[in-house]
Order: structure tokens, then sequence, then C-alpha cells
């Protein structure tokens, strides 16, 4: 019952689909514009930088609220670290699909950021940071920098839960590593698309 109530709370955050918002305010539907993707990068190029860099925020805090939000609610509970990576993951969820849009969202990235930074691990934030960013830069590809941070998030939560930096038992570790897998492969099957346009050498760079 309490991963459904994360599930569902985190869900509702989800629902805030801020590039569609802002889109709105200035007359568009942003899913209808550049690569049809309600999210940070379609956000920078049809909006410009400072709309984009505030749709990113707003999509990573949203994450990070519902995530302690629920651990905060689910203290007491042993598993509360788990709990909240079922908030991230209705967060994601109702981002990428939002019942009032007909199901048709975002990709999850920034929501995903979030739920990485509320998982509260340094150690998996700096790796993350190198994890996107040394690919992102070196290729100026959104999509790969966002691909190599998910896989990096998944195998360093599996090494450093394992080293038992997460206090839990182990059956509550691999149904968290299960969950995270599980999120992982939804980012790729989400980039499919680009993953596409990658190995044809289309991949639009985002500058």
């Amino acid at each position: 019952m309490e991963r459904l109530i994360c599930l569902a709370v985190g869900y509702c955050f989800g629902l805030i689909q801020t590039s569609y918002i802002f889109g709105k305010i200035k007359g568009f539907d942003i899913r209808k514009k550049g690569s049809g993707n309600a999210g940070t990068t379609n956000a920078i190029r049809t909006m410009g930088w400072k709309t984009g860099m505030l749709t990113l925020l707003v999509d990573v805090f949203k994450c990070i609220a519902a995530v302690l939000l629920m651990r905060y609610v689910f203290r007491a509970s042993d598993i509360s670290l788990l709990l909240g990576m079922y908030a991230a993951a209705g967060v994601i969820l109702g981002h990428n699909f939002p019942f009032y849009l007909k199901f048709k969202g975002g990709k999850g990235i920034a929501a995903s950021v979030g739920m990485m930074i509320a998982f509260g691990d340094w150690r998996l934030i700096i790796a993350g940071i190198i994890c996107f960013f040394v690919p992102f830069l070196l290729t100026r590809y959104v999509s790969v920098g966002s691909l190599v941070l998910y896989a990096g998030f998944l195998v360093g939560m599996i090494i450093s839960g394992q080293a038992g930096n997460y206090s839990m038992a182990q059956d509550a570790l691999t149904e968290m590593y299960v969950l995270t897998a599980a999120l992982t492969a939804l980012a790729y099957w989400q980039h499919r698309a680009n993953i596409k346009r990658l190995i044809q050498g289309k991949e639009n760079r985002l500058f």
C-alpha cells in the first residue's frame, strides 16, 4: 500500500508539465514545435535558454519535493529510501504520461535528475555529473549525456548498495535495483528515436 501511495503522489507531482505550461503562456503547444518533446531541451530550442533553464529547475525540483515528502511521511519505515524511489518513479511516469495531455509528455530526464539528487548519495551525484557532462561536452548531444547518466546511476547504485551504504535488507535493495533498472529501460525506450538518429548520424546537437 505504501508503494502505491508513493507512486500516486509522485504521479500528481509529475503532472506539472512545465514546458507545456510555458508554451501555452507563449501561445503554442510545445509538443507541436521543434522535436515535439515536452522537455527541457525542446524548451531551450523553442523558447530560449531562460525559459529552458526555468523548465529544467521546476522539473528537477518537483521530483525532489515528491521524494522528500514521501520519505518524511514514511520516515519511520526501514525502507523509506525505497519508498522515495517509488515516489520518483511516479513523478517520472506523470511527467512522461500525463493523462490530461493524452499521455504525451516529456522523456523524464530532468525529473530523473531530481530523483538522483533526492536519493542523497553524494558519491552518485558526483558520478552523475561526470557521466552526463563528459559525453555531452564531447559530443554536444544531450541524449548521449542523458543515457550515460542513467546507466551510470544504476550501476553506481548497485555498487554502493552492495557495499552496505543504504542500511536496508537485501530484498529491499534488490527491489530498488529492479525499480531503477525499469526506469533506466523506460528512459532508453523514450529515447529510441534519438538512438536511431544517433546511429544514422542525424541527431541534433544542442549547440
